[in-house]
């Protein structure tokens, strides 16, 4: 297959040597050329590749920019508001939350970049001339799997180069169709070649249920890609196959992301996750082993009340869904477990490890409000949200690495939904109350789409999975709190624009509507 070469850098490439030459007494060659043909004979360790490659793809899911912002600032689930000199960037957090970024916004194609780049070096390593192991070969179609999904998801194009295409070669352009298709084909050569692990810290890599667990996933968003209807008898074929790996719920919410084993981490990654800790809490607001936060991320009222509890509230006892967590008063803040920091959703007056109460830096009470302003918040407004506590069950250990990538609760709503779409409403409400029960929350007595879409909220909040879900059920353009009323309705902002840089380079490229 044809594919790319990167104009921009081509002529980076030229300019660099054409400065270097004219400010030097060398004369060029008349065989002297500026880009060679590299050709391409096989990666000469295919391990160590292997493993930069988990480390790259698993960090860019760190970030609290770029792909994770993408996929949880466009939300109900997450904004940044600008407080006062602080989180304004020139508007590109704002323009997430709002449905204003433009074709030049900063994440764009540093995502792009980031994804597509790992697509090129998975194919590298599944090259017959890397002479790659059978396992090896798996985990790369895996991982590959992974990136051209986002790829897709993100912007509706998947441009791919064979490992052996020559820099000057321009890459095809998968349509939608092509590139569903691509990577449900990886996913089940990967699952034929993936090793079989149970429920442990060994989770931190492929697996046969890794694998199953985003087949389930593509499969079930497959009527964006497609234009028919999923499969969903394949979605919870894929899901018991997750199960049958060994995999279950498993109660005690916030224990579910610490550095243990339990039966519901299906993947996850050696990532650091202070960007999760950090990035909400105030200032003035220290663990035992960090200084203070960053006072950004907040979420919506909006979203908040899709919990039962009180609204002005979240203490001990104001809500039986213990997914929304709790906030340390004065009795209950202390230097040993908690350091004064809450679980969950953060609101109300907030307290240091010896119960006393929090003022911001002007010296007023420190209270997470409800209110908040886009462009004008103050420090204490916002309710904020810590799913990562610093605490990590034997320790303070903010900076330890380990972020959940798949969980099994997804998987088990993945079933639901695809049962309650394909005529099982009885089934789907069972699956959906068997974890509401598990949680603590008030069991349904009947199950809709929105109570579904609720339900996926409650469960895997800044799990980045918000923005594929709510495209799923027809509401990313819906209104939420500061959104552009220009913006709602408008279908066009499903896909993010391509990146310039990308369109320069490759012309088979075609940039997505109202860009």
């Amino acid at each position: 297959m044809k594919k790319q070469f990167n104009i921009n850098i081509a002529l980076l490439l030229l300019i660099s040597v054409a400065a270097f030459y004219s400010c030097s007494d060398l004369e060029l060659e008349a065989t002297d050329s500026v880009i060679q043909d590299v050709t391409f004979t096989g990666l000469a360790d295919t391990e160590e590749s292997l493993n930069g490659l988990y480390s790259e793809t698993w960090g860019m899911l760190g970030d609290q920019g770029n792909f994770f912002a993408l996929n949880e600032v466009t939300t109900d689930e997450q904004v940044v508001p600008t407080r006062g000199s602080d989180w304004g960037d020139n508007g590109q957090w704002s323009s997430l939350h709002d449905h204003k970024w433009k074709v030049d916004h900063n994440f764009l194609l540093p995502t792009w970049n980031q994804l597509n780049s790992k697509v090129l070096k998975a194919t590298q390593i599944i090259s017959p001339l890397s002479n790659a192991t059978p396992r090896e070969i798996a985990e790369a179609k895996f991982l590959r799997a992974f990136s051209m999904y986002f790829v897709l998801d993100l912007w509706g194009q998947n441009p791919f180069r064979e490992a052996t295409d020559a820099p000057t070669d321009t890459p095809i352009v998968l349509s939608t169709a092509e590139a569903y298709a691509f990577i449900l084909n990886d996913l089940d050569e990967a699952i034929a070649g993936l090793p079989e692990i149970a429920p442990s810290l060994a989770t931190k890599g492929a697996s046969k249920a890794a694998a199953n667990f985003l087949k389930a996933k593509v499969i079930l968003n497959s009527e964006r890609y497609t234009g028919s209807a999923p499969n969903y008898s394949a979605v919870i074929s894929a899901v018991d196959a997750v199960e049958a790996s060994g995999f279950a719920l498993q109660s005690g919410y916030f224990q579910l992301f610490e550095p243990t084993a339990n039966n519901e981490t299906v993947l996850y990654g050696q990532i650091g996750i202070g960007n999760r800790i950090w990035n909400g809490m105030h200032y003035n607001m220290v663990s035992a082993d960090q200084g203070g936060g960053w006072n950004g991320f907040s979420t919506l009222a909006e979203f908040y009340d899709l919990f039962e509890g009180e609204s002005d509230s979240n203490y001990q006892g104001d809500s039986p869904d213990e997914r929304r967590g709790w906030v340390p008063d004065a009795t209950t803040a202390n230097a040993t477990t908690n350091h004064g920091i809450g679980y969950g959703f953060l609101v109300g007056q907030q307290y240091d490890k010896d119960g006393v109460a929090l003022t911001d830096r002007a010296g007023d009470p420190l209270i997470y409000s409800r209110d908040l302003s886009l462009y004008t918040s103050n420090e204490a407004q916002g309710i904020r949200v810590i799913k990562y506590h610093p605490y990590d069950g034997s320790g303070f250990n903010s900076f330890r690495s380990h972020e959940t990538i798949f969980r099994f609760a997804d998987a088990h709503l993945m079933r639901a939904e695809a049962m309650l779409r394909n005529g099982d409403s009885g089934g789907a409400l069972a699956e959906v109350n068997e974890l509401r029960v598990l949680r603590g929350a008030t069991p349904f007595s009947s199950l809709s789409l929105d109570d579904m879409i609720d339900e996926r909220g409650r469960e895997l909040y800044v799990e980045f999975f918000r923005r594929n879900d709510l495209l799923r059920f027809g509401q990313f353009t819906k209104n939420w709190e500061f959104k552009d009323p220009a913006a709602v309705g408008d279908a066009n902002k499903n896909l993010f624009p391509i990146p310039l840089t990308a369109l320069l380079s490759n012309p088979n490229l075609v940039q997505n509507p109202g860009y």
